[in-house]
């Protein structure tokens, strides 16, 4: 039986061009077409990332965590279209308003990513997110994307 409301990596692979290291988010949940998901990341001390940030202490850099919120919206973005929409397409970031980073995010957690679709005027879109870990708030920003075809430069 497949759960139509959630993807696991390899579904996100098929949706997003992100491929290791960088393919950041390893389940979408919680989907709800056009409006809203939950990006799951499993932050891991092995991750690339934590070699130099800060190897001591290690903490998630904030442009990665802005990454995974963008990652996270486009594999919502790209399930809720019509498959030839997303077609030899990509979703760039555009802009990131209002980014905070509350909390440190350190390894070996389970990072939730609340993503909320705001509005899509053609092919501009506006969302806003949530990271938490065991349900405290480490971040929060919106931002917007575009979809623009995979060869366009």
């Amino acid at each position: 039986m497949v759960n139509n409301n959630v993807l696991n990596k390899d579904q996100i692979t098929n949706l997003l061009p992100h491929r290791e290291p960088m393919l950041l988010i390893d389940e979408l949940v919680n989907i709800v077409p056009h409006k809203s998901a939950v990006g799951i990341i499993n932050v891991k001390k092995d991750s690339f990332f934590f070699q130099g940030h800060f190897p001591d202490q290690p903490v998630m850099p904030g442009v990665i965590i802005v990454e995974a919120f963008g990652q996270a919206a486009a594999a919502l973005t790209a399930y809720s279209l019509n498959p030839k929409e997303v077609e030899d397409k990509l979703v760039y970031l555009m802009s990131v308003d209002k980014a905070r980073f509350r909390k440190p995010i350190m390894p070996d957690c389970k990072l939730l990513l609340e993503i909320e679709a705001i509005r899509s005027r053609g092919r501009v879109w506006r969302y806003k997110g949530i990271a938490r870990v065991n349900g405290s708030k480490m971040a929060d920003a919106e931002w917007a994307a575009t979809i623009i075809d995979r060869n366009q430069k």
